[in-house]
């Protein structure tokens, strides 16, 4: 056997729905399911008898009562309300087909594509063809234009008994075959719309055929649905026929069809309460991370405030840690909450406009511009913290040079004066000889001369100590008192000094007295005496040059060199982490600054739809976001230099808050840019403005926007105004610019004149559409219950209305009537609950 198959094609506004009915549905070949056949003949011949009998006719066998085509044509009459052509009344078999080809016609001028299904074969009485032509009239005048929730045919149907019996228990409409098998279903929806005519709290789930047959006898009976299943057939089998089961609800469907007024009003309101609850659920986050992030931006601030230095470079170094992890852990989170919070306030303003809600107004405090305020605190406070800390490092890094060279110096100074008083204090000469005495004499001028070699080091050690002091050194005290006593005993040996050398000059003047006795002697032992002096001399000189000090200062100065070559190193390593950073800020800085251009370009120009622009925007973030790891190891490199105390860098202009700030502007600005594009395709759907109207609004903007900052100033609005045919009074342009500017800025942005422009064609809900609404809920009453909110409308949405609807205070009020009309104008604004 080959497979044939049949597609039902349906063209509506443009949509095509495609039914594909293939191998348990309406094959020529394929048998069909003989409990099926059985099934669908009963109901598709009692739905056209439900027709047939307004014509006052009715069929028995439906293959049979269709193959002259006249039943046909006036099924099709009666079911469309229209007129078909003129049927032939011969009995030849050429009129039967061209009566059945003029039926076959109508309906494929009804948007129906017919494959597979001819006019021969009704005229034969193939049962298989002539119920698959019955289905698809079912299809097309019965169930095609079943629309609930934006949702049609089959669907739709489906998600109408899903709504309808939602709240019955021991029902789960799933499909339209197992799901029906207990009957339940159908006693619910019976139920629902006619609750006096089922008591269904008393209906047993395994009971199946005793709720089938009730079914379908009260539908009889009350609601003019002929018995089109049989309840036998249904639950005796594995899987109920889905065509027969469909075709039956549909005319439950149509029977309820007055209380499909109510459906609508319920659906309307659905509508405008989700919209509703979704507003109120972005305000109350942004009323949540307004109060986070100004509570984030009260508790930092005060840190970034505080300029109580630390007494070492290792806390002070600390301080500086503590300010890097905010830089990089911290605060990058809150600029994007920051940026998060803006676009969610002008998203939320969007669509209150679009659907004629009242703007929305934070609480006090909590404005864009109130945070936007603090954000600007914040950061000046960030600024002036980070050159404060800078400056405490530098002074801290001086402080310590300075107090180190005092150490060294003043070590030094002491190791020489060290003993320095005894020796000055000794009385060697009252017990030397003439020659000793002016030995002695040398030594001293010698020793004179060190001590005024000195001068200038006690000089420094002084300033260094006052610079110390003037710089606050924590440990000034100490310096002080170490100063103190070098100066106090420099002073002393300064007066030792000039005593001793009294002394000494006394002393040489009474020797020399008494050498005179001595004279002749001395002449007699000249060259003795030559020669004891002359080594006396020699041993003493060994003494007064300080032959030690010598030696030590040979020691020192290949530790000095060592300091040298180590402070080069130093020098060296720091200009290797000069260049590395400037390398690679080189680099960042310019690729942040082309990055902000190309989204600039991206945002004035009209290239390709909005979701063009949006997909344009959307590969410019991922690129963006793709880009951070190479500002985080630039972040790494400047760490680095911090902790090397490098201050400059030659090398380039750009420094890490430089990076820093243009990298968080680059972040908000393609933040905000997607957020314009998004709102702009809310307001392009939600008043159906064109891709060509768009971008006509798009260029006027921009060839008015002469500043090209995504702004026109007054001036240039009103010029761009005039240009369109506006004719301008200073009364009428003043009322416009508070449309446009309500906040007084002075500048116009391209959403704020979409809306303008756009003003007069939203096509939006009003009060009095939902008051109309509920009012065919409350059945005309001026007033609403509780019980006819709950079954009339979702869950989520009956209470929400319970919680905000005041009590009904007006004419015939009863206990806990509400009142709806207070409830829908405060929805919009017009008055407060």
């Amino acid at each position: 056997m080959t497979q044939v198959e049949t597609t039902v094609h349906y063209y509506n506004n443009g949509y095509e729905d495609e039914y594909m009915l293939q191998e348990d549905e309406w094959d020529r070949d394929l048998l069909l399911d003989p409990a099926w056949e059985k099934q669908q003949r009963k109901t598709f011949t009692a739905w056209c008898n439900s027709h047939l009998r307004k014509a006052g006719t009715q069929i028995e066998n439906i293959e049979e009562d269709f193959r002259n085509g006249l039943k046909l044509m006036l099924l099709l009459e009666v079911i469309s309300g229209e007129r078909l052509p003129k049927p032939d009344r011969g009995k030849m078999r050429f009129h039967k087909i061209a009566n059945v080809n003029k039926a076959l016609d109508y309906i494929t001028s009804k948007g129906v594509k017919l494959v597979s299904i001819g006019a021969e074969e009704i005229v034969d009485g193939n049962v298989k063809m002539t119920l698959g032509m019955i289905w698809t009239i079912i299809l097309r005048f019965a169930i095609q234009d079943i629309s609930v929730e934006e949702t049609s045919a089959k669907e739709g149907l489906l998600l109408w008994c899903q709504r309808k019996t939602a709240p019955y228990r021991n029902v789960n409409v799933q499909n339209f075959h197992v799901s029906w098998k207990d009957g339940l279903a159908f006693c619910a929806l019976i139920h629902r719309h006619r609750p006096d005519l089922i008591d269904y709290s008393k209906l047993n789930k395994d009971d199946a055929v005793g709720n089938l047959n009730l079914a379908l006898e009260i539908a009889e009976k009350h609601l003019d649905i002929p018995k089109m299943l049989d309840a036998e057939d249904i639950v005796s089998g594995t899987r109920p026929d889905e065509k027969a089961i469909m075709t039956y609800v549909s005319c439950y469907y149509h029977a309820f069809a007055g209380a499909q007024k109510a459906e609508t009003a319920a659906n309307r309101i659905c509508k405008i309460l989700g919209v509703n609850q979704e507003n109120e659920k972005l305000m109350e986050e942004y009323e949540r991370l307004a109060s986070e992030l100004l509570e984030w931006i009260r508790r930092t601030t005060p840190w970034l405030e505080n300029r109580t230095a630390e007494n070492t470079m290792a806390a002070m170094q600390r301080k500086l840690e503590d300010f890097r992890d905010y830089r990089r852990k911290h605060k990058p989170p809150k600029v994007q909450e920051k940026c998060q919070l803006e676009i969610n306030f002008n998203t939320l303003q969007t669509k209150l406009r679009i659907s004629n809600r009242p703007a929305f107004m934070p609480s006090e405090g909590k404005m864009v511009s109130d945070i936007a305020s603090a954000w600007q605190g914040l950061e000046q406070a960030e600024k002036g913290y980070e050159e404060w800390l800078l400056t405490e490092i530098r002074r801290l890094e001086r402080l310590d040079h300075l107090a180190e060279k005092f150490r060294q110096k003043a070590t030094t100074h002491e190791d020489w004066a060290q003993g320095k008083e005894q020796i000055l204090t000794r009385k060697d000469y009252e017990s030397a000889s003439l020659t000793q005495v002016r030995a002695l004499l040398r030594k001293h001028e010698a020793f004179e001369s060190d001590l005024a070699a000195h001068q200038d080091r006690v000089e420094q050690i002084a300033a260094i100590a006052q610079e110390l002091n003037e710089l606050d050194y924590h440990a000034a005290a100490g310096i002080n008192e170490r100063c103190q006593k070098i100066c106090d005993q420099w002073d002393q040996l300064g007066t030792l000094t000039q005593k001793r050398r009294e002394a000494l000059e006394r002393t040489e003047k009474l020797l020399e007295t008494i050498d005179q006795l001595f004279l002749e002697f001395a002449k007699r032992a000249a060259p003795f005496n030559n020669w004891m002096e002359g080594a006396m001399e020699d041993l003493q000189d060994m003494f007064i040059v300080h032959t030690v000090d010598e030696i030590q200062v040979k020691k020192l100065v290949p530790q000095r060199d060592g300091l040298l070559q180590e402070e080069l190193a130093r020098q060296h390593a720091n200009e290797r982490l000069r260049r590395q950073f400037a390398a690679q800020a080189n680099l960042i800085g310019p690729w942040i600054q082309t990055r902000m251009e190309e989204i600039g370009h991206s945002s004035v120009e009209m290239s390709g739809t909005l979701e063009d622009q949006m997909t344009q925007l959307k590969q410019f973030e991922h690129i963006i976001i793709n880009y951070k790891p190479n500002i985080d190891k630039l972040e790494g490199d400047h760490q680095l230099i911090q902790e090397s105390l490098i201050f400059d860098n030659k090398h380039t202009n750009y420094t890490m808050e430089h990076i820093r700030v243009g990298w968080e502007l680059l972040l908000t600005t393609i933040a905000r840019t997607i957020n314009e594009i998004e709102t702009q395709i809310l307001t392009r759907d939600a008043k159906g403005i064109s891709q060509q109207q768009m971008n006509e609004f798009r260029s006027s903007f921009n060839h008015f926007d002469r500043k090209k900052k995504g702004g026109m100033e007054a001036d240039d609005f009103r010029a761009c105004l005039i240009s369109m045919g506006y004719a301008l009074g200073e009364a009428e342009f003043a009322r416009i610019m508070t449309l446009v500017d309500p906040n007084g800025v002075g500048v116009v942005s391209f959403q704020s004149f979409i809306d303008f422009m756009t003003r007069e064609t939203a096509d939006t809900d009003t009060a009095e559409q939902v008051i109309a609404s509920f009012r065919i809920l409350a059945a005309d009453k001026p007033y609403i219950l509780v019980e006819e909110l709950r079954r009339e409308l979702p869950p989520e949405q009956a209470e929400y209305c319970i919680m905000r609807m005041p009590p009904y205070t007006g004419p015939g009020k009863v206990p806990g009537a509400l009142d709806y009309t207070s409830f829908s104008t405060a929805l919009y604004g017009e008055s407060d609950l």
